[in-house]
C-alpha cells in the first residue's frame, strides 16, 4: 500500500493536530530510526540498512520516499558505476533533533523498562 499520497487524516483543526500532523510526518516503525541515524550526517543507502539491520530493502525504501517526499530527507544520485545514492536530513530534518533525542532519553529512562515489564506478564500468561 503506498501511503505518500494518503494522509491518514482530513482534518488537523482538533485540539491535538499539531501532534496528529508531526505523527503522520515521522510516525511508524522505521521513520524515527530512519532519522535517528541521519542525525550523524549522509549516510548511503546500503550503510543505512545495515546500520538499521532488520529492516527490509523494499521497507526501507519506501520509509524514505516517505520521508523525502515530506521534505525532511534529501537523497542525492550520483552517476556512477555502480550508482550510489546518498540520504541527509533537510533543514527541517534537522529541526528534529531535540525530538529525536527526546525520544532517545525517554526510552533510556522508561521505555526499557516498560518493554521489560510488558515481556515478563505476557511470559506469566502463558
Amino acid at each position: 500500500m503506498d501511503t505518500i499520497e494518503k494522509n491518514r487524516h482530513v482534518d488537523y483543526n482538533r485540539p491535538a493536530c499539531p501532534v496528529e500532523a508531526t505523527l503522520e510526518l515521522i510516525g511508524g516503525k522505521w521513520k524515527g530510526i530512519i532519522l535517528y541515524y541521519l542525525l550523524n550526517g549522509r549516510l548511503r543507502f546500503s550503510e543505512l540498512k545495515r546500520t538499521i539491520g532488520c529492516v527490509t530493502q523494499r521497507m526501507l525504501t519506501k520509509q524514505l520516499r516517505e520521508l523525502e517526499s515530506s521534505g525532511l530527507v534529501s537523497r542525492t544520485v550520483y552517476a556512477e558505476v555502480p550508482p550510489r545514492v546518498e540520504y541527509e536530513l533537510t533543514k527541517e530534518g534537522e529541526s528534529l533533533k531535540p525530538v529525536i533525542n527526546a525520544l532517545k532519553k525517554w526510552g533510556e529512562s522508561h521505555a526499557l523498562k516498560l518493554l521489560e515489564q510488558r515481556q515478563t506478564s505476557e511470559d506469566e500468561i502463558r
